[in-house]
């Protein structure tokens, strides 16, 4: 079974999770594609969504699903995304595909993260996927110069500009023994806008793809 029939599966097991009545919070990702694709197929009614990323709000309003302003939602019951990886405490590297900032935001609002992922992006220990950081332009060279007192080898992703008009820096060869801790440190940066670890808001459910089936385990 290839890699992009297990997160066909995933996304269709995820359907479950869509509530009736409200709003729907919609990640990013090649996961979070299909599982757009499968409201779609399998004519699932989605009332409201608010997402995060431009990508995202498209595919939606392709659908004929309504994309609310996340200001105008004072919180909402269900969020649905993928990962670059996640450990066993539910803690989580996002921001491959550049969207962590609001993946960030639209989690701290939901009463529910679902985390849709096949089966290779379960780790022992996050690190290594490169770790994300979004920073402000201005600010690039000194959240280097920081991060590299971390450890690791932080790069800059080229050709890459945030939706919210920021760059990417990703931080290569970390082993990140205690998450929580290095994200307080590293969002604590003067200009870094965020970090891709989610640690402090891990999931609450993760769907994982295997040849055998969709797999859940819940906090």
């Amino acid at each position: 079974m290839t890699q992009d029939e297990l997160k066909v599966m995933v996304a269709k097991e995820a359907l479950k999770y869509i509530p009736k009545d409200g709003v729907l919070g919609v990640g990013s990702g090649s996961t979070v594609v299909k599982f757009i694709e499968q409201i779609g197929l399998n004519h699932v009614k989605v009332p409201a969504a608010v997402s995060s990323s431009n990508k995202t709000t498209s595919l939606l309003e392709e659908r004929g699903i309504k994309v609310l302003d996340p200001n105008t939602v004072p919180g909402y019951d269900v969020y649905i995304d993928g990962a670059d990886e996640v450990d066993p405490d539910f803690h989580m590297i996002k921001g491959g595909g550049a969207c962590l900032t609001r993946e960030k935001i639209l989690t701290s609002m939901a009463k529910k993260f679902v985390l849709i992922v096949d089966k290779s992006k379960l780790v022992k220990v996050l690190g290594k996927f490169p770790l994300p950081v979004e920073v402000i332009p201005m600010a690039r060279e000194q959240v280097i110069r920081t991060l590299k007192t971390l450890g690791g080898e932080p790069v800059l992703r080229k050709d890459c500009i945030t939706d919210n008009g920021c760059e990417i820096v990703d931080v290569h060869g970390l082993t990140i023994d205690d998450p929580v801790a290095l994200e307080d440190k590293i969002n604590a940066i003067p200009g870094v806008v965020t970090v891709g670890l989610f640690a402090r808001r891990g999931a609450d459910v993760i769907l994982y793809a295997t040849e055998d089936g969709v797999q859940v385990i819940e906090k």
